[in-house]
């Protein structure tokens, strides 16, 4: 496996910080004594403390991203693709939970930050890539129509919901064990045909 990367190290360092101590108690002094970076490299790799977070948040939808593509790659079927949406959602959620948490609290202060534009963006191209990979299902009718945004709710919608509350600890159930039902449903909620 590869040694991370200088870049990557500060971004993990950062994460561990956020996570003990709260986005905005955290410093860039802490940022870099967890690293071991000079200020230097930091702001090298950075510039600024927004930026760091607006990095971690777009290394962590990207890596969820990767997962997704890696998946669709190999899934051979509309349930297959639904399924998949689902289960690399809460794989990700699963494997990284603080990062999950800190994504999901981050987001509004990450489109508000310089790199904001960057964010929609990423964002667009994630939605367009699980669109084409859904297109040619869509046009042999094998889901029910929906809205694009209306269809991407129904299917990830109620995972996110499970996942936020399971990162709250405010679940009995596991996340990780309720990963097959929620494909399940997932799918049930958009297939189309009888």
């Amino acid at each position: 496996m590869a040694r991370p990367s200088r870049k990557d190290e500060i971004l993990q360092a950062a994460l561990a910080c956020f996570t003990e101590h709260g986005v905005d108690a955290t410093t860039i002094e802490m940022i870099r004594d967890r690293s071991g970076a000079s200020i230097g490299s930091l702001y090298h790799h950075f510039g600024n403390k927004e930026r760091i977070i607006a990095a971690l948040y777009l290394a962590g939808t990207a890596q969820y991203a990767d997962l997704l593509q890696r998946g669709f790659a190999e899934a051979g079927s509309a349930e297959a693709c639904v399924k998949l949406l689902v289960t690399s959602y809460i794989d990700w959620v699963v494997a990284n939970p603080d990062w999950a948490r800190f994504i999901l609290h981050s987001r509004s202060r990450v489109e508000a930050g310089e790199l904001g534009d960057v964010l929609r963006e990423a964002n667009r191209e994630h939605f367009a890539r699980i669109l084409a990979a859904l297109a040619e299902y869509r046009r042999q009718g094998l889901f029910r129509s929906l809205p694009d945004d209306c269809f991407a709710s129904v299917v990830i919608g109620p995972t996110q919901d499970l996942a936020r509350n399971w990162l709250a600890g405010r679940t009995q159930s596991e996340l990780g064990e309720c990963r097959e039902l929620l494909a399940q449903i997932a799918w049930e909620s958009v297939k189309g045909g009888g």
